[in-house]
């Protein structure tokens, strides 16, 4: 379901009162929204998953499934986990807020029902909602390959199109659609790794995973916080580079991509954590490299290959 972007947006109520129901519906088809309805948890959830509303109402306590319930599941499903909740609740308790913002809650009101009040609540998540997915339909508008972690649980909050094509195709081939919500174990281990890096003011790899002469690599949009960390992917294929310069000198494909992460400006050890071999590894390599280029320094033979490759077109 869409609206029109200068329209106030969607709002799907939940709640098992009559009255409740109408006083809300009233005040917001005043206000210009389009107002869902649904009477019980399970409609609820089906609801949101079916219109993908900008902002939910939900009461706490209703029977069967209660809201907290409710908005577990709905944080737990990665279609709907986005939208913003906002409880409707009598329990003004300590105990009943923490729960509520606990199960994923954005906001809560308490009843008696005050429609000036809820309007102005929605409208200030609804356009901070409308901000983040039009952020998000623009990282996927420019290529960009972004996920979203919690650092909580290791989860995915969100991901771009891209980025959820790069996951599948280096991690989870045979995963069902639309895919594991877990971040895969290699992907938290290289955020591990990054921040570590970070902590000893050094430079972190970016290489995440490899295959051939295919890689993945990551960087962090920022370094993150203790809540999430949001990074950037990309794939880098250098099968055309390692060929060139393989046939050009007569290097075994190591050797081919020792020189070709020398051109790149890597140390040993770095070229050591790309490859998974260890800087002494890399060194007798290199010195493979510079007997087969007759040569004697990393600058002669990253200039020797860069000609190789620029005549390569």
């Amino acid at each position: 379901m869409s609206l029109n972007p200068a329209s106030p947006g969607i709002v799907l109520i939940v709640d098992d009162v009559p009255d409740n129901l109408a006083l809300l519906h009233d005040a917001l088809d005043e206000a210009g929204y389009l107002v869902l309805v649904a009477t019980d948890g399970e409609s609820a959830l089906a609801r949101a998953r079916q219109s993908l509303p900008d902002v939910i109402l939900l009461d706490a306590v209703m029977p069967g499934m209660d809201g907290f319930e409710v908005a577990q599941h709905l944080k737990a499903d990665f279609a709907t986990r986005a939208i913003p909740l906002i409880f409707m609740t009598g329990l003004t308790e300590t105990e009943h807020v923490v729960a509520a913002f606990a199960a994923g809650g954005a906001d809560y009101i308490t009843k008696p029902i005050r429609p000036a009040e809820v309007l102005a609540r929605i409208g200030a998540h609804v356009h901070n909602a409308r901000q983040m997915r039009q952020a998000r339909s623009a990282l996927d508008a420019f290529g960009q390959a972004t996920v979203a972690i919690s650092a909580k649980n290791g989860r995915l909050i969100w991901q771009t199109a891209l980025a959820r094509q790069l996951i599948r195709t280096w991690f989870m081939p045979d995963a069902p659609v639309p895919g594991p919500e877990d971040a895969p174990p290699q992907l938290l281990a290289w955020v591990e790794a990054a921040r570590q890096a970070y902590r000893e003011q050094r430079e972190p790899s970016p290489v995440v995973a490899t295959d051939g002469s295919r890689r993945l690599l990551a960087s962090f949009h920022d370094q993150g916080s203790e809540e999430g960390w949001l990074i950037v992917l990309r794939e880098e294929n250098d099968t055309h580079a390692f060929e060139t310069l393989m046939n050009a000198f007569r290097l075994t494909g190591r050797e081919a991509e020792v020189l070709y992460w020398v051109i790149r400006g890597k140390t040993n050890r770095d070229i050591g954590d790309i490859l998974g071999s260890s800087p002494r590894t890399v060194h007798k390599h290199l010195e493979h490299v510079f007997e087969k280029l007759g040569v004697e320094t990393r600058t002669a033979a990253a200039a020797m290959a860069m000609a190789k490759l620029r005549d390569a077109g």
